[in-house]
């Protein structure tokens, strides 16, 4: 990660007008070290950043198909999440599983965490170049296959409606037959979608192969013994879950191929504390993002562009 420090502190506009004056060395940098941090840019709100993001980025898109809880606070700023606090995001990059995914994502700090809270990111190339060969392999092979079950309004995990910012059925599966997703609704109102990815994909200005998908957030395993347990209770198979993971041919992800892939993300992965007023910009492909987690509040928000 680059780190750009102002030392004294730039105002909003000051930031503006620099970031445009080297914006071709910029690009250059997000490329070659797949995040730079800018330090001391003074972001104070939400309308702050959505001003940055007005001039410095354009074709900006919503988190439909969204599966982390935010909150959509203008037409191009979200929250960055509001998972539990008390537990950590594992890394990823945003919307992988998904048909359709930012190149960019930028994030701005409005109020750091006491304790905690950094948000890690680590190099999918470093990452892919040091996880196991037979393991990449097989995925490059077969694929994977991502399962959502969505409620319809009430139960565990995210709504449909939520999740693609709709309450209308036929933009739904409009989005579906776009997205080559299967989708089926359910007596109860909910719906199930069945996604399949690559899991490793080449970027499309370098050509460098990349570790790109969210296997470890949608396996079981991830799930803490006691909640995987009640929810088998109530679900009876792993494919009824409200997220769940195969490889393309149907076949079984095990929790031992999570666990390399968990063990080499996080060897690879780099954080620095959050200061009031970063803005922190990423190649969303080059490089996954997650959460740690944190003691007092905090307020770090998102904006995704192609």
């Amino acid at each position: 990660m680059l780190v750009k420090t102002f030392e004294d502190r730039l105002g909003i506009q000051g930031f503006i007008d620099w970031y445009k004056s080297n914006q071709v060395i910029l690009q250059e940098k997000l490329i070659q070290n797949g995040a730079i941090l800018f330090r001391g840019v003074d972001i104070s709100s939400v309308a702050d950043f959505e001003s940055i993001m007005d001039d410095i980025s354009s074709k900006f898109m919503a988190y439909v198909d969204g599966n982390s809880p935010r909150t959509k606070l203008t037409s191009k700023v979200y929250t960055s999440t509001e998972y539990d606090k008390n537990h950590s995001i594992t890394l990823h990059n945003e919307l992988s599983y998904s048909y359709k995914w930012p190149a960019k994502i930028f994030f701005c700090c409005l109020i750091p965490a006491a304790v905690g809270g950094e948000t890690p990111i680590a190099d999918c190339r470093r990452v892919l170049r040091s996880m196991d060969t037979a393991l990449v392999e097989e995925i490059e092979r077969k694929g994977i296959v991502y399962i959502r079950n969505l409620n319809g309004g009430a139960g565990f995990g995210p709504s449909w409606q939520d999740t693609f910012e709709t309450d209308d059925r036929n933009k739904v599966e409009e989005f579906c037959k776009q997205a080559n997703v299967q989708y089926d609704w359910k007596s109860d109102g909910g719906i199930k979608l069945t996604q399949p990815s690559q899991g490793i994909i080449t970027h499309p200005k370098t050509n460098e192969k990349v570790w790109f998908n969210q296997i470890d957030q949608f396996h079981p395993s991830h799930l803490d013994k006691e909640i995987y347990e009640t929810l088998m209770m109530m679900y009876e198979k792993e494919d009824e879950l409200p997220m769940h993971v195969s490889f393309g041919d149907g076949t079984k992800i095990t929790k031992e191929m999570v666990e390399e892939i968990r063990s080499t993300v996080d060897k690879e992965s780099i954080s620095k504390p959050w200061q009031q007023g970063d803005f922190l910009m990423l190649d969303n492909v080059l490089v996954a993002h997650g959460r740690k987690p944190y003691q007092g509040d905090r307020k770090v928000l998102v904006s995704m562009s192609n």
